[in-house]
């Protein structure tokens, strides 16, 4: 039996699959990574831009960074496999997904059942006040109405806390699930990285690349997360 075989014997006969995605699910959508040899922390420190402290003291840096990453998302939209796990949510074959990506783009392609656990590139706030602020006022780089503190979108800047409420909600998800399948992370960020290992079902592993954790999974599916993907609804469909 092939392994892509044996990950759909494990999806048909779970009761609970839950999918965690990270940059690799993206790529294919034109989204660059920041881990891969060509990915965006090879140009660019993310120490010196994805950082509070960025934020604080180099705000010029930072708005033109998520500028940047924001003007270019605006551009890109889900593919093909952000649509497979939608149909599979739909047709009760997978029940959860927890994502790293802020792109939203699961949400995009109809997935309901969606924790964002480094939050959203389009969605705004004031990081002195916390009041919502607008897309257009944060590209326009006003500052808040209410109290002329910098805007900044809602995502998670390397040390910060993760959102408590899709944390949580993630974590239980991934423990009472029968399959996990990780798709596109090198699972290099803590804590999101130990989400794989908080499971006593079966763990899946789909990534181009491999990874240091490759050992602690059940199967290992190596390839582009939507061609994989594509694959496995093909045999399943079948």
């Amino acid at each position: 039996m092939s392994k892509i075989e044996t990950v759909v014997n494990w999806l048909q006969s779970s009761k609970k699959t839950v999918v965690l995605t990270g940059a690799g699910m993206s790529t294919e959508s034109g989204v660059p990574d920041f881990r891969s040899a060509s990915g965006w922390w090879t140009k660019t420190d993310p120490q010196q831009v994805a950082t509070v402290d960025a934020l604080e003291s180099n705000y010029p840096l930072f708005h033109e960074f998520y500028s940047m990453r924001i003007q270019l998302l605006d551009k890109c939209s889900p593919h093909k496999g952000h649509y497979i796990l939608a149909d599979w949510e739909k047709r009760g074959i997978l029940h959860h997904i927890a994502t790293q990506n802020v792109d939203g783009f699961h949400s995009k392609a109809g997935s309901r059942k969606v924790d964002e656990l480094h939050g959203s590139i389009y969605t705004f706030r004031c990081h002195s006040c916390g009041r919502d602020a607008s897309k257009e006022a944060f590209l326009a780089k006003e500052r808040c109405a209410h109290c002329q503190g910098c805007l900044r979108p809602n995502v998670v800047l390397f040390g910060e806390m993760l959102p408590e409420n899709a944390w949580r909600s993630a974590l239980s998800n991934i423990q009472s699930a029968d399959v996990v399948i990780v798709i596109g992370t090198s699972l290099e960020v803590y804590p999101v990285n130990q989400l794989p290992m908080m499971t006593k079902g079966k763990k899946v592993y789909i990534n181009k690349e491999a990874a240091s954790h490759a050992s602690y999974f059940d199967c290992i599916l190596e390839g582009k997360a939507k061609e994989v993907i594509m694959e496995l609804d093909d045999r399943l469909i079948g």
